[in-house]
């Protein structure tokens, strides 16, 4: 699956009207790229106590709602915090003060019990996602993994494509665009579940170096303003604009496979780093000021 991901943004890059990949930039580019900076303060340090069971909740209710960017600009933001780490952080609050949501209550979860435990409104349209996609999720654990959150994980048998192929057949992580006739299954979502729990050390996979880039909208937009990533001036003028793009458009499409096909050509020129560890990088620098201060493409989805 995920080597058919690569080929398919390969051939989109190949084939891209709107965006283009600067090949004689990737060189120089990769080998700049600080992959060695350490990692930021773990989100979830203070839940780790509470057991495996309840990181693994943690992390897998997460990215189960690890969407929306299109409609962050409508959310109540705390202080100085992005769209994500808004809901991430209410996300922790709730874990910390109720523990987390069982598979059952999962399974019957509503938009205004999800919009509480986020400080958002209950008649906002994307907690009205967040409420079908964690139902979803309860009812997969429920029916198949008996309730329990590390069965889910433990059935992969320590592998993180394993555990893609198996969220990739839930509604609540499908992630999959169309490019005319070729199939792109970007699986963002499910990806980086894999990698979270890796990184949180809830598993241990041993093919990391399988997944991709998980592509969303703020890696592609600092591929952009780093010179790696050409759009044509149509596109960038309806993104500076504040313009939606149409989820499955021929242009979103190329903007995350175009993203997805330059990461793994800059992976291809360090060895020594994998594509997740590509694209952690790049995200935080997406945090940085000159970043922000430019608009990136959005797109309503439940994708990214």
């Amino acid at each position: 699956m995920l080597d058919n991901l690569r080929a398919a943004c390969a051939t989109v890059a190949a084939r891209a009207r709107h965006v283009t990949v600067d090949e004689r930039s990737i060189e120089p580019y990769a080998l700049a790229l600080p992959l060695d900076a350490p990692d930021e303060e773990p989100l979830e340090a203070e839940l780790a106590r509470a057991g495996r069971e309840t990181l693994a909740a943690f992390w897998i209710t997460l990215d189960a709602i690890n969407f929306g960017s299109g409609w962050f600009p409508t959310l109540r933001k705390r202080d100085g915090r992005s769209g994500y780490h808004t809901v991430a952080a209410g996300l922790r609050e709730r874990f910390l003060r109720r523990g987390a949501w069982s598979a059952a209550e999962l399974a019957a979860l509503g938009a205004a019990e999800v919009a509480h435990a986020l400080g958002q409104d209950p008649q906002h349209e994307l907690m009205g996602h967040f409420a079908r996609s964690l139902r979803d999720l309860g009812r997969h654990l429920e029916r198949d993994y008996g309730g329990s959150f590390t069965a889910l994980v433990d059935g992969a048998h320590g592998s993180a494509s394993g555990l893609v192929a198996t969220l990739a057949g839930w509604r609540c992580f499908q992630d999959v665009s169309r490019y005319g006739a070729l199939r792109v299954p970007f699986l963002k979502r499910a990806q980086i579940a894999a990698a979270d729990l890796h990184r949180a050390g809830v598993a241990r996979f041993h093919d990391l170096r399988r997944l991709t880039m998980f592509a969303d909208n703020l890696v592609p937009h600092v591929l952009r303003l780093d010179g790696i990533l050409v759009f044509d001036g149509r596109l960038v003028e309806r993104i500076e604009r504040g313009e939606l793009l149409e989820h499955g458009s021929e242009e979103e499409v190329e903007i995350r496979a175009c993203a997805l096909h330059a990461v793994e050509r800059i992976a291809a020129r360090r060895p020594e780093a994998i594509a997740a560890r590509i694209d952690q990088v790049l995200w935080r620098r997406g945090q940085q000021p000159r970043y922000k201060a430019s608009p990136r493409h959005r797109c309503r989805c439940t994708a990214y």
